[in-house]
């Protein structure tokens, strides 16, 4: 998919598909108008007959439009009056579907003359870039057959030219990212292991002259004293691995901000084993790692003025003879000891370790991003985020770039009166709090290892994967993170 932004002359414009806008109170955008009046077509028809009422997300063609000009995709927004980015995401995003099951080699997009309220041409492009490459993934690395995809040039028309294609370049960059979160979440276990997650990080590493990679053995991490960590991979084959992922945009004594991810590549529950229905879904456990990986695409792509580190988890939970047993207790890297009371609650050992680890980088920000509690997805369900915070200025910066990207997080509390739900008579603290604010208790256990920096707990247990027919990792929270660290 190919993206390009100009001035769009309707007089002169060959194109298979051109995409106007059109209003469910009968109103046309004056892109539609033009259309309509310099190829003859009859939209206000559409209205009368029912075949096009104009709310949000329906589209209708008209075919054989002009000898340049082969078709006019009408794409309905709503009310004109009350076009939101919300409504304005959910046309494009229908847009997307339509597109994917024609022909078409070029579109050319006829839509920035939606009014938006706070919105201008970078939005909108943006907007559109990132749906659209959203829109065009499809999982075949595991197929035996695949559809021939059709390169598809983009062409979106607006007056101001930087601005739209400013948006575009950082659209599309975005777009690529969740579909390489998507792609590593989708990968089944047997392929995308902790070793599989090392070599793709080499991978992006050998495309970016300002991005390294380093990868820490289990070797290595014993002698750090990452007993945490290394009690959840030790009951695997798979050996566990720490990837650290370093992008330099900045000069060495510019704080970098530190992403890091839980790369949990399946996960059973170990001994404390997980029921069997739908425990296929369980190698979405590493999207939190997926979306970091997804964002460093990003950010490469974009090179942004900045420092970031990226730090992955990697590990594989399962229940071998020498697995972590419940009542077992462990030493994690900050000294602090753990009694393991649930093994399935494997997230937060990984990742106190690497938040410990994230330290040495003596970081502006740090947030980690997690598939980490089913409390999560109770309390919110499918669409936010959970956000849990120790600084109210990074909750709010990444609040703030969750409205902005469309992919939005709620604040959660992180009261210390959670906090004594993990008391264990034998250790420092238990790995679970109990059953009340199971989302909160695991934010909690986190916090005990963040202590000396801002940070945030993003818990996508979630938004990270769709289930039943539309079964498929989402990308999120890709365009959060990267808002957030191109506002920084």
């Amino acid at each position: 998919m190919k993206f390009a932004a100009k001035k769009i002359d309707l007089a002169s414009l060959k194109t298979d598909c051109l995409v106007v806008a059109a209003f469910s109170d009968g109103t046309l955008s004056t892109s539609a108008k033009q259309a309509q009046e310099l190829f003859g077509l009859s939209i206000q028809s559409l209205y009368d007959s029912k075949d096009f009422s104009g709310k949000v997300g329906q589209a209708i063609t008209l075919h054989h439009v002009s000898k340049k000009v082969g078709k006019v995709l009408i794409l309905g927004f709503g009310e004109e009056k009350k076009c939101t980015p919300s409504t304005f995401r959910t046309a494009v995003a229908s847009l997307g579907n339509a597109l994917g099951k024609n022909s078409d080699k070029n579109i050319s997009l006829l839509v920035d003359d939606t009014s938006i309220e706070g919105w201008n041409s970078e939005h909108k492009s943006r907007s559109c870039a990132e749906i659209l490459v959203h829109s065009s993934y499809q999982f075949t690395e595991c197929k035996s057959k695949t559809d021939k995809k059709t390169d598809l040039s983009i062409t979106y028309g607006s007056d101001d030219t930087p601005s739209a294609k400013k948006g575009m370049v950082i659209g599309e960059a975005i777009g690529n990212g969740m579909n390489v979160a998507r792609k590593l979440g989708d990968l089944p276990g047997n392929i995308c292991t902790p070793s599989y997650l090392a070599g793709e990080a080499r991978k992006l590493a050998r495309k970016s002259k300002s991005l390294s990679t380093t990868i820490l053995s289990e070797k290595q991490m014993k002698d750090l004293g990452m007993g945490s960590l290394l009690s959840v991979s030790v009951g695997s084959a798979e050996p566990a691995h720490l990837i650290i992922m370093e992008y330099k945009g900045a000069g060495k004594n510019v704080k970098p901000h530190v992403l890091v991810g839980k790369g949990i590549t399946f996960d059973t529950g170990g001994i404390s084993l997980k029921p069997g229905a739908a425990m296929d879904e369980m190698k979405y456990d590493m999207c939190g790692a997926a979306s970091v990986f997804g964002t460093m695409n990003s950010i490469v792509a974009l090179e942004p003025k900045m420092n970031v580190v990226a730090i992955v988890a990697a590990a594989e939970n399962m229940p071998g003879s020498k697995a972590t047993k419940p009542g077992d207790i462990v030493t994690s890297m900050s000294g602090q000891t753990i009694e393991v009371l649930n093994t399935d609650a494997e997230g937060r050992l990984v990742l106190c370790d690497a938040l410990t680890y994230a330290e040495k980088f003596k970081p502006a920000s740090v947030v980690d991003i997690a598939t980490l509690t089913g409390a999560c997805v109770v309390a919110l369900g499918k669409h936010a985020t959970g956000l849990f915070s120790n600084d109210d200025d990074l909750a709010a910066s990444l609040l703030e770039s969750g409205k902005n990207s469309g992919d939005r997080a709620w604040h959660m509390p992180l009261w210390e009166e959670y906090q004594p739900q993990l008391d264990s008579n034998f250790a420092d603290m238990a790995n679970i709090g109990g059953r009340d604010g199971g989302a909160i208790t695991a934010a909690c256990f986190l916090s005990r290892y963040t202590k000396k920096y801002k940070w945030a707990h993003l818990d996508i247990a979630g938004t990270a994967w769709n289930s039943g027919s539309q079964k498929g990792a989402t990308g999120r929270p890709v365009p959060l993170l990267t808002d957030y660290l191109l506002t920084r």
